[in-house]
């Protein structure tokens, strides 16, 4: 009877967004134009960064890897959800849901390292403006990307080793639009006190650590202004780290509210709302966050235009 359930257990039904049937094409449009958006805004910004010459700096850089980061996480979760409310259908493969695991965890603490880099990247241009060509060489940008990089996927590959190990019985329902790992320990019937201790420990480190971070460097970026109050400086300041604060309220925020406020045990409507605003929302309101508030990318994108005669 077990092996019969085991067996039975190879695809598993994603309840969706918590929205009513007769709504479902409104949300399919609103999602599909917020994936799209998504998608061309952030291969806009690498785009930009590759043929405008002046953009070939480290904060930039940094951009154009987060930016990919973007459209990939965003990928993860919007294809198969928008097939899914335009089908109907709402199953996923076993393999399908482990390797949107793996691509989940991999992107999102990739997005993370990012982030820091971009801080440290702010934090040496304005306390240490005089040294910052030196410190902040290529050789040094590339190995904060690859070492990225290379922690990303060993985080998500421990997390998806650990779930593939385990059994799921019985129910296969989901009650979320995507394969979410916590989602997907409270289902298995097997003993999850090893992944629950290795997303306490590992998962803590990937978030707290780099948040940290972040605001060690924008604490000593406040210091910095505080020490030689100028209203060019405070001007400066603000228009070259504003858009980066944003964006790390936008990213750090809704994980913080599901992961460690959050004080209910089961999965509920909130918390599938808010992983729509870390998933979908915020990838796409990047491009938007660096172009709007950025002097260098409107400028590249006007030579752009006229470049292409549009």
């Amino acid at each position: 009877m077990r092996k019969e359930n085991q067996s039975s257990a190879s695809e598993f039904i994603l309840l969706g967004l918590p929205i009513r049937p007769e709504e479902q094409g409104l949300y399919y449009a609103l999602f599909l134009a917020i994936y799209l958006t998504t998608v061309l805004g952030n291969l806009l910004i690498i785009l930009l960064i590759r043929l405008d010459s002046r953009l070939h700096t480290p904060m930039y850089f940094f951009l154009s890897h987060l930016a990919f980061t973007d459209v990939s996480f965003s990928s993860v979760i919007a294809p198969k959800m928008l097939t899914n409310m335009l089908t109907q259908s709402r199953s996923i493969p076993y393999a399908g849901c482990i390797s949107q695991v793996y691509f989940f965890l991999f992107f999102a603490v990739l997005d993370s390292f990012l982030l820091t880099s971009m801080a440290y990247d702010r934090y040496v241009a304005i306390c240490h403006p005089l040294h910052y060509t030196a410190i902040m060489s290529q050789k040094l940008c590339f190995l904060l990307v690859i070492v990225s990089w290379a922690l990303s996927s060993a985080v998500a590959l421990v997390h998806t080793l650990l779930l593939a190990r385990l059994s799921f019985y019985g129910d296969n329902t989901l009650p979320h639009f995507f394969c979410d790992l916590s989602a997907l320990l409270k289902l298995s019937s097997s003993d999850t006190t090893v992944n629950e201790l290795v997303i306490l420990t590992v998962g803590t480190v990937v978030i707290t650590v780099p948040f940290l971070c972040i605001l060690v460097s924008y604490g000593r970026i406040g210091a910095t202004i505080l020490r030689a109050p100028s209203l060019k400086g405070i001007c400066k300041a603000l228009s070259t780290c504003g858009s980066h604060l944003t964006v790390v309220s936008l990213y750090y925020g809704p994980i913080i509210g599901i992961y460690f406020v959050s004080s209910s045990n089961d999965t509920n409507d909130k918390d599938v709302i808010v992983a729509v605003l870390y998933t979908l929302l915020t990838p796409m309101l990047n491009p938007f966050i660096y172009s709007l508030r950025n002097r260098d990318m409107k400028g590249a994108l006007k030579k752009l235009l006229s470049r292409g005669n549009f």
